[in-house]
């Protein structure tokens, strides 16, 4: 599968008092990511909900904080999946201060701020338990 990647802004919301994003808030900036990666191949996650009747839910994450992200910051997210297994998806993902653009650069504006990678399971929406991945997603794997 290709990456892909996601332009977002830190807001007062996303902050603790001192104007630094909370850590708990990058799951949030992660999380959307995802969602627009499924979005971007012509999903969404409600519709997916109804008809084939799946849902997507993170099974495990592993998280670096490397760089504090700040109020009004401007962040890439990125997000590589690559399907493991029938059922799942590992997904490589970074946040990037941007500095609003695409380019990433060593300081300043495109620090890489998160390294994460989430594993996240292809659920049956109506039962909860596993359930294969969708041929839209399956077959997008090389062989």
């Amino acid at each position: 599968m290709s990456s892909f990647s996601w332009e977002s802004r830190v807001y007062w919301e996303d902050t603790d008092g001192g104007g630094i994003v909370y850590y708990a808030n990058y799951l949030r900036f992660l999380e959307r990511a995802r969602t627009e990666w499924l979005r971007s191949l012509g999903y969404s996650q409600r519709v997916l909900a109804e008809d084939p009747g799946i849902v997507f839910a993170v099974v495990n994450l592993n998280i670096e904080y490397r760089k504090p992200a700040r109020l009004d910051d401007e962040l890439l997210i990125t997000c590589e999946p690559k399907v493991e297994g029938a059922a799942s998806i590992v997904f490589a993902q970074r946040i990037y201060r941007s500095g609003g653009g695409t380019q990433v650069v060593a300081d300043g504006a495109g620090s890489l701020l998160v390294k994460a990678s989430a594993r996240v399971a292809c659920l049956d929406a109506r039962t909860l338990r596993p359930k294969r991945l969708p041929a839209f997603l399956a077959d997008k794997e090389p062989s």
